[in-house]
């Protein structure tokens, strides 16, 4: 897929709010932004787009996406190289990944072309929103809403397609603790789960809530018909490395998939590591942490990118992971996968879009 490099009308900000921030020190997901990018889906067809200031807007009480949930997103990463280019990391499978989640949800395919510009255009204009340092990004956050204002169980006519961004840092400042839930579910065959949705996440909250009072980061759910295998964590798909393969649940319907995964799994496959992609049972995890051989574990996702597993609890049962110093593997891929984001590394697969 090629931008087109259509112009899109903007509106700018009359005064800059990034004077007035301290990027140095800012909390994940929660300061913005100069502008935003905005569009309208009515009477059946896309309407001009805009990039306007970011600011908050009007919704009807009787909004479809306040009742029914009928709403997607995605999450992407600008970085900034070490000689002062701006690229977006792998926005082609993003908009892939947002279509299909579209079509699933009864809702109006982007155009991939227009979507990708909106992408470079917003962030060639706040990129100056991009922190410094090693752990430093710009995510971006684009999302689509039913916009009706109907009280009635079917699809939207009207959607709104919005695009933001915000400056971040490390989504975790250490290792993280997880637990594999067994009670509650995240997802079921035939569900959404594969679907980057809004209802997906929320349905979640009530459990990792629950996790987290117990000292947990994160839960790795489990199947929703058996709990006897695992799909993924809250945020993020998961890898667990045992005898050395590196093992991570296929995707069967229920699970997310994630453009990290893919990423991690062609590093890998490339460096000459082992990787299956299966049905993976809590038994092998819960065998496998108990006899010593399962050597280490992650997430991986846009936000935590690679995320280390500190410890891993099965019901009554935390069995912690080694050190930092013997996560080998995981230490591998994922220096090669900063190291292409960040333009250390030669990128031999056309993940990078050059925003400048």
């Amino acid at each position: 897929m090629i931008s087109t490099g259509q112009k899109i009308a903007t509106q700018l900000i009359d005064r800059s709010r990034l004077v007035d921030t301290d990027l140095e020190n800012i909390k994940f997901g929660r300061v913005f932004s100069d502008h935003m990018f905005v569009m309208d889906f009515l009477d059946g067809e896309w309407k001009e787009p805009v990039i306007k200031p970011f600011a908050d807007m009007r919704i009807s009480p009787a909004a479809l996406v306040l009742h029914y949930s009928q709403t997607i997103f995605e999450g992407l990463k600008a970085y900034r190289t070490e000689d002062g280019a701006v690229n977006l990391f792998r926005p082609q499978a993003n908009i892939a990944r947002m279509n299909r989640s579209a079509e699933r949800m009864c809702m109006p395919t982007i155009p991939e072309d227009l979507f990708l510009d909106a992408l470079v255009q917003l962030v060639k204009l706040d990129m100056g929103w991009i922190p410094k340092g090693p752990d430093a990004a710009l995510y971006i956050r684009p999302f689509m809403f039913a916009s009706d204002e109907y009280i009635g169980v079917r699809p939207s006519d009207g959607y709104r397609f919005i695009i933001f961004t915000c400056p971040v840092r490390a989504y975790y400042a250490e290792p993280v603790r997880v637990k594999v839930e067994t009670h509650y579910s995240r997802a079921f065959p035939g569900g959404t789960g594969e679907a980057k949705c809004g209802g997906n996440y929320a349905g979640g909250l009530y459990p990792a809530k629950k996790g987290a009072e117990e000292g947990f980061h994160q839960l790795i759910w489990t199947d929703g018909l058996s709990h006897k295998f695992i799909e993924e964590s809250g945020t993020m798909n998961v890898f667990f490395n045992i005898d050395g393969n590196l093992i991570t649940p296929a995707l069967d319907g229920s699970i997310l998939r994630g453009v990290t995964r893919d990423s991690i799994i062609r590093i890998a496959n490339d460096q000459g590591i082992k990787v299956e992609e299966r049905q993976v049972s809590v038994e092998e995890i819960h065998l496998a942490a108990r006899n010593g051989r399962l050597r280490s574990a992650f997430g991986a996702g846009t936000a935590a990118t690679i995320a280390q597993i500190a410890s891993i609890t099965f019901g009554d049962e935390e069995f912690s992971l080694p050190s930092v110093d013997e996560r080998l593997l995981t230490n591998s891929i994922g220096e090669t996968l900063d190291g292409i984001r960040r333009g250390r590394v030669a990128d031999p697969y056309g993940w990078l879009v050059p925003v400048v």
